[in-house]
Parts: structure tokens; C-alpha cells; sequence
């Protein structure tokens, strides 16, 4: 079966977000195997931002398995249409799994940046990484949803 997974740095989410990530999960698991997986932000933030930066990273890069292909959140990345997101799922899930990763307010070290294969910024506003979660999972659901032939999506590949 076709597997993806988020990972995503921060503290445990409100309610609120979660119950909507809840409502994604659910729709995902029609389509793939997708998991979920909180990292810590890491101590000593206010003191050593670098430093705590870097210890996210390990906790990032030891989550990643060989074979995956990894797709860096980042402000800097390209932005991709649903259709383009869509595509890119095509060509990569029947390969192997994807991961998305999400990192902290302060970002994501270079080490994992250059781990990842693709770099996606789903805007050029600054998102807060609750919403940035909600906003992968519904996308990604509104691509594989597009892919099958659904109607979620009004847009036809």
C-alpha cells in the first residue's frame, strides 16, 4: 500500500487543530497509509536558537528512512498548484513512501533541507505551523482525491 507521513516539530496542538487534522487523517486512510509523528521543539530556544535548530534536525533526520523521499516545508521552496501536487504523488507514492516534514518557528536546519529531494512552500505568508499541518493533510487528500477521479477537487487532471 502507498505510504506517506507527516512529520512536524511543536508543541501538542489545541483542540481545535487537531479535531481538523482528525477529519483528514480519516479521508487520507482511504487512500494511503499516513502517519503522523510530533517531534519536541527542543530546549535551550531563547538561549541557543542555532543550537536548538540543530537538535530538531537530529530528531527530524533519525525519523527519516532510507528510500523516502522527502519533502522539505519550506518558505523558500516552490509552490505548487493541487494539480502539481497531485502529479508529484502520481509519479512518486507506486516508487516508494514520502515524507513532509514541518519544523519549528525557527525553521529547518540546512542538514535536512539537504536530506530533502524537494522543497514546497505552500505560501509566501508566514503560516502558523498548526495551519501549515491542516493545509499538507488537505492537500494532499485533495490530490489523491483528484487522482482517483473525485469530486472534492472541481479541477479535472
Amino acid at each position: 500500500m502507498r505510504q506517506a507521513k507527516l512529520l512536524y516539530v511543536g508543541g501538542r496542538p489545541e483542540a481545535p487543530w487537531e479535531a481538523l487534522c482528525q477529519v483528514y487523517r480519516r479521508r487520507l486512510q482511504r487512500f494511503l497509509h499516513w502517519e503522523e509523528r510530533r517531534l519536541p521543539l527542543a530546549e535551550g530556544r531563547r538561549q541557543d536558537p542555532k543550537g536548538a535548530l540543530a537538535r530538531e534536525a537530529k530528531a527530524i533526520l533519525r525519523e527519516l528512512e532510507a528510500g523516502e523521499r522527502v519533502v522539505a516545508l519550506d518558505e523558500r521552496g516552490k509552490e505548487w498548484s493541487t494539480e502539481e501536487l497531485a502529479n508529484f504523488l502520481q509519479a512518486h507514492l507506486p516508487v516508494g513512501p514520502v515524507a513532509f516534514v514541518i519544523g519549528s518557528d525557527l525553521g529547518l536546519h540546512q542538514e535536512v533541507l539537504a536530506r530533502a529531494q524537494f522543497c514546497w512552500s505552500l505560501s509566501r505568508l508566514t503560516l502558523p505551523h498548526e495551519l501549515a499541518r491542516v493545509l499538507v493533510m488537505e492537500q494532499v487528500y485533495r490530490a489523491l482525491d483528484l487522482l482517483a477521479g473525485g469530486s472534492y477537487h472541481r479541477a479535472k487532471l
